[in-house]
């Protein structure tokens, strides 16, 4: 898959995992589409490890899996981080 699909896949992915995830994680939609495409990665390297699947094809679904599960993982560490230093 090209950069320029994986940023693209990154971005999406974590405006999806925005949506799934309830309440406010902090941050505006620039962080959490920076965070998207981080979570992508980790998905990509956390399938790869587990499952011999990695982020090949833009349109597969094992893919897009992978990209929004490392995303939502991704949310949930910077929520823990931002609340713990916001007191």
């Amino acid at each position: 898959m090209g950069f320029f699909a994986f940023l693209i896949l990154g971005l999406i992915a974590g405006a999806i995992a925005k949506a799934i995830l309830p309440g406010r994680q902090g941050g505006g939609i620039l962080i959490t589409l920076i965070l998207g495409v981080v979570g992508a990665l980790l998905g990509g390297f956390i399938g790869g490890a587990l499952f011999g699947v990695g982020i090949n094809e833009f349109f597969s679904l094992s893919t897009w899996l992978l990209a929004i599960g490392g995303a939502i993982i991704v949310l949930l560490v910077y929520g823990m981080i931002s609340k713990r230093s916001a007191r």
